[in-house]
């Protein structure tokens, strides 16, 4: 995927949404840094980071606050790589993902700052920017003429 060039490798550009290869993730479990910012806050409060993902595939049924007020309060307890890992299968389902590199409750348990990075990277990169939230992505989507994604049909608000 990148070019040769006299020994040295160049990425190419990241393509637009629609020339993602359907059925496959668009960035890989350690390319945390594509996207530093969300790197560092997910790196030093995750339960941001999830709770932003989770109001996206909820459809804004549950504000970002209270699922990563759950995600914390999980944390506690040693079970929110089990919280982390369901909604990694939502998203999955959602965009027709395949189950890598491994199953997606291992996938959180060892190493959930890469998963939620790169859960977050793939939101992006399908036309959702989890930092808006649900209502703001629509409103967003309404205005450029677009079909909101993870939502069937006659389900958007």
């Amino acid at each position: 995927m990148a070019s040769r060039r006299e020994g040295t490798e160049y990425p190419e550009a990241v393509p637009p949404p629609s020339q993602f290869p359907e059925g496959q993730w668009s960035t890989g479990i350690c390319n945390c840094f594509d996207d530093p910012s969300n790197c560092l806050l997910t790196c030093f409060c995750p339960c941001i980071t999830f709770g932003r993902i989770a109001e996206i595939l909820d459809r804004g049924n549950t504000s970002c606050r209270l699922q990563g007020l759950i995600y914390y309060a999980m944390s506690h307890i040693g079970c929110e790589w089990l919280y982390g890992g369901i909604y990694r299968s939502k998203l999955r389902g959602f965009l027709s993902l395949p189950e890598a590199p491994c199953a997606d409750w291992l996938v959180h348990c060892c190493c959930c700052v890469c998963s939620l990075c790169q859960e977050y990277r793939e939101l992006k990169n399908h036309g959702a920017d989890p930092s808006l939230g649900w209502q703001a992505n629509v409103e967003k989507w309404n205005r450029e003429g677009l079909k909101p994604p993870f939502v069937a049909p006659g389900m958007d608000r």
